[in-house]
């Protein structure tokens, strides 16, 4: 049920139907971590009405700087245990769904199921690109954020119309532990809970076939063209 009292700041932005259209959503964020944490409040408090998180881990006392959802007596718990417990509270209006698991090539088609929107908050690229395939299979919009440092990239796929996570970034990166502050996740985040909102009221433009970068130590906003990958080996034959 909508409650103008709750959202009567944007519904004059998306109108009732739009805000009805948020209501009847389904995302899915793969990870509640750096990015995960800001992304989940952002689309809760907007009314996202069905929120699917995924993670596997469990909450470390390095996560606090920036995993937000994760306070100092969480550490130790599942991540999602902490999440939905705050989710919750911050709006007891939307559905939360999470779910104890490592996202792998056997769950992901399962875990994305039938949602309107992916969105990638990973801090790997073997689980990103697992996504980046589910969201080809399945037609799914799939928004993707990284960062490092004071750096961070988003782009929204749109699969059959623009270029892919694999077209983007054709050979995982290194993978390890880097560094991080949790004010890049937040902007990076809040970038990437534009671009849903976005998507489902059909507001605005998306960030796609273009990468968006955000360089925090420079305080600046730039964008490079990107193209889609005619022999791309996720969506070169979709």
């Amino acid at each position: 049920m909508l409650t103008g009292e709750r959202y009567d700041r944007q519904i004059p932005l998306f109108g009732d139907d739009g805000q009805e259209r948020i209501r009847d959503a389904s995302v899915f964020i793969a990870g509640v971590g750096g990015l995960g944490s800001p992304l989940a409040i952002y689309l809760a408090v907007a009314g996202i009405g069905s929120i699917a998180i995924a993670d596997f881990d469990t909450v470390d006392v390095s996560n606090l700087n920036r995993q937000i959802l994760h306070w100092n007596d969480d550490v130790a718990r599942m991540k999602v245990d902490s999440a939905i417990e705050k989710l919750i509270k911050i709006n007891p209006d939307v559905e939360i769904d999470a779910i104890s698991t490592k996202i792998d090539e056997d769950n992901v088609f399962k875990l994305v199921g039938g949602s309107d929107l992916i969105v990638d908050a990973m801090d790997n690229f073997s689980a990103r690109y697992l996504l980046n395939k589910a969201a080809i299979a399945r037609n799914t919009p799939l928004v993707h954020g990284a960062v490092h440092g004071l750096v961070g990239q988003v782009t929204t796929v749109i699969p059959g119309e623009t270029p892919c996570l694999r077209c983007i970034v054709p050979d995982a990166p290194p993978e390890g532990i880097f560094p991080i502050i949790g004010a890049t996740c937040g902007v990076v985040a809040s970038i990437q809970a534009n671009e849903v909102l976005k998507y489902i009221t059909g507001t605005g433009t998306l960030a796609s076939n273009r990468l968006l970068f955000w360089d925090g130590s420079n305080a600046t906003m730039s964008e490079i063209p990107i193209e889609r990958d005619p022999g791309c080996v996720d969506c070169g034959g979709f």
